[in-house]
């Protein structure tokens, strides 16, 4: 097929079918697969740059190349000097995933907002915990940084051998926040983290509940679906 007469949206879509046709799997299959290719990925980039503020990774696959996003909080430790630490890094990844040449990209964005990332205060409040700080003050200055940063509400679970031999939980609210229906999924945010301590192993869990944005840098777009205006009447003469 001599492709010089087609124009660029015909191209992008001849190889998109290539690609599917490639890929000689059902359905049910690459959604596993993909499913544990992420996780994996997400396991790797946590351990290596938890200390570097990173929060997640985008993907936006195309059939040309993969391209990764990773957000962090500091941007130039990941990078490195003259890009060195982010080379190694996507050395390493396409080793382990089988990568080609020129099929992999990653890029660095930092977050806008570190105050309204679970991911984020999470880590802050495992690192608070491992130098030893009491567990009521470390939380209480993690829920007091996120409602400054303008979130609805905050919700740390603390669980494990706090103080004496027996388990228990400890619940920080601070604020508004929900537990069901579709608005969950779009304005809370949820990160959850373990310490390994002396006593045991601590577990951490953090939900924010982002704040309404029409613009949708802090927060989603779309209002709450219990959210009420009420307009005023038109005088008329």
């Amino acid at each position: 097929v001599n492709l010089k007469n087609f124009d660029i949206k015909i191209i992008y879509i001849y190889l998109l079918i290539k690609y599917c046709m490639s890929l000689n799997v059902s359905k049910q299959k690459k959604f596993i697969i993909d499913g544990v290719f992420f996780s994996e990925l997400n396991e790797f980039l946590t351990k290596e740059l938890s200390e570097d503020g990173y929060s997640e990774v985008e993907l936006r696959k195309n059939p040309l190349k993969t391209e990764m996003i990773l957000k962090t909080t500091r941007t130039q430790a990941i990078i490195g000097l003259k890009g060195r630490r982010i080379r190694e890094i996507t050395l390493l990844i396409k080793n382990r995933f089988e990568f080609g040449d020129n099929k992999l990209d990653i890029y660095v964005e930092k977050i806008a907002n570190r105050g309204l990332c679970a991911n984020v205060q999470a880590e802050s409040l495992r690192f608070k915990l491992l130098k030893g700080l009491a567990v009521r003050r470390a939380c209480y200055g993690i829920l007091r940084s996120t409602m400054e940063s303008g979130a609805k509400g905050c919700l740390i679970a603390v669980s494990g051998k706090l103080r004496a031999q027996r388990a228990k939980t400890m619940k920080f609210t601070d604020g508004y926040i929900i537990h069901s229906g579709q608005a969950v999924d779009d304005y809370i945010s949820t990160a959850t983290k373990h310490c390994l301590l002396r006593q045991g192993v601590i577990g951490i869990k953090v939900s924010i509940m982002l704040p309404w944005d029409p613009i949708g840098t802090n927060g989603p777009k779309k209002p709450l679906p219990d959210m009420v205006t009420v307009l005023e009447n038109k005088i008329t003469c």
